[in-house]
C-alpha cells in the first residue's frame, strides 16, 4: 500500500517563503510531483522530478518554486519563496508508480496553503 503524508502548510504573508515535504512508503517511483487546488477550481499541476533528476514547473511557479527530492528517505520537497495571494490552495503530492512514465496514480491528503497580503 503506497502512501504519501505531505507536511508545512499554513498561513504565510505575500512575498515569504514556505518548504512543503512529502514522505512515500517503501517503494520507489518514476516520478514524484505537486499539485494544487485553489478553492472553487480545478487541480493544476505545480512541479515534478523525475527518478533521472530532471524537473518540470509550471509557468506560474518557475523561478519561484524548487522541488527537490532526497531518495534516501523517499521524500520530496517544495520550496515556495515569493509567495503570491494567488498561490492560495491545497496543495497534493502525488506519485507515478511505472517503470517508464504513466499516470499519477497515488495520492497525498493534501496541505492547506494561504497567502495573505
Amino acid at each position: 500500500q503506497v502512501q504519501l503524508a505531505e507536511s508545512g502548510g499554513g498561513l504565510v504573508l505575500a512575498g515569504g517563503s514556505r518548504r512543503l515535504s512529502c514522505a512515500a512508503s517503501g517503494r520507489t517511483f518514476y516520478r514524484m510531483g505537486w499539485f494544487r487546488q485553489a478553492l472553487g477550481k480545478g487541480r493544476e499541476f505545480v512541479a515534478e522530478i523525475r527518478r533521472s533528476g530532471e524537473t518540470a514547473y509550471a509557468d506560474a511557479v518557475k523561478g519561484r518554486f524548487t522541488i527537490a527530492r532526497d531518495s534516501a528517505k523517499n521524500s520530496i520537497y517544495l520550496q515556495m519563496n515569493s509567495l503570491k495571494p494567488e498561490d492560495t490552495a491545497v496543495y497534493y503530492c502525488a506519485s507515478d508508480p511505472s517503470l517508464r512514465g504513466g499516470t499519477y496514480d497515488y495520492w497525498g491528503q493534501g496541505t492547506q496553503v494561504t497567502v495573505s497580503s
